[in-house]
């Protein structure tokens, strides 16, 4: 029923579902669950290629297992110092911004990663504190550090002392994603030139991609003018060195994310 927790029966029926190509809403329906609940439900445990029911069920008792020890949801120290800020107002604030940018297409453990990191004073954490604080296994917290790595939104560090590693987001992070997603935009205006002008730019197929270069360069000239003339743009890359994962400083393909596309 309605608010309670999925029982193995109701995962065997998902799965069942799944194999005969039902959609999610078609499966809610039948028991009686919002569709957003066996989505989440899908989802989380392979996608409905990979689903498979009893174990999606072992891995709920096991989440449900790890919450009910007492300092399972207790934050490290290196995340928990306040400074005498309202804890649950800091817990909501984290909570609404991670979701928005789970809305703005970050997937949602990569979200809670980049939200930890920001939130935390130092900017800097381990993979034990993230364990902690969003309570998923040490597989699950690589394979989000890696996605956010390879947009360049977050860095390792080793710490030689403990002989671990640690997870470091820099102050000027924001900026360096917009200005990465601004060369690709100047890429993608070149391009969307370079058809205009194969198609003939007065065919509507070609008017429309001199209108798509005309908008893009439009999108990078008001975000240069808003970051401020103190931060030059990065030499564009070729169509090609993007495609490859090549360009940018470090070798990897620009961030995409920003609001800038």
């Amino acid at each position: 029923m309605p608010g309670s927790r999925l029982t193995q029966q109701d995962r065997r029926h998902i799965a069942a579902g799944l194999a005969d190509r039902l959609s999610y809403t078609e499966i809610a329906k039948r028991l009686d669950r919002p569709t957003s609940t066996i989505t989440r439900e899908v989802m989380r445990n392979g996608g409905p290629l990979e689903y498979r029911a009893d174990r999606a069920h072992h891995a709920a008792r096991q989440r449900a297992r790890r919450g009910r020890r007492p300092d399972a949801c207790a934050p490290p120290a290196a995340v928990s110092d306040l400074h005498g800020r309202d804890e649950e107002a800091v817990r909501a604030y984290e909570k609404r911004l991670a979701q928005l940018l789970v809305d703005s297409g970050l997937p949602r453990m990569m979200a809670g990663v980049l939200v930890c990191l920001y939130t935390t004073d130092s900017g800097s954490v381990t993979t034990a504190d993230l364990v902690r604080r969003l309570q998923v296994s040490p597989a699950s917290i690589s394979k989000a550090v890696g996605y956010l790595e390879g947009l360049e939104l977050i860095r390792r560090e080793r710490d030689a002392r403990r002989r671990r590693e640690r997870y470091v987001i820099d102050d000027g992070m924001w900026l360096q994603s917009l200005l990465a997603s601004a060369r690709l935009n100047v890429v993608l205006a070149e391009t969307a030139r370079d058809g205009a002008d194969l198609l003939g730019a007065q065919t509507p197929a070609g008017a429309r991609l001199k209108d798509m270069g005309h908008c893009l360069e439009r999108v990078v000239h008001v975000l240069l003018g808003a970051i401020g003339h103190g931060h030059p743009l990065p030499p564009a890359s070729t169509h090609d060195e993007y495609v490859s994962g090549t360009s940018g400083p470090s070798g990897r393909r620009p961030c995409a994310c920003s609001s800038a596309r």
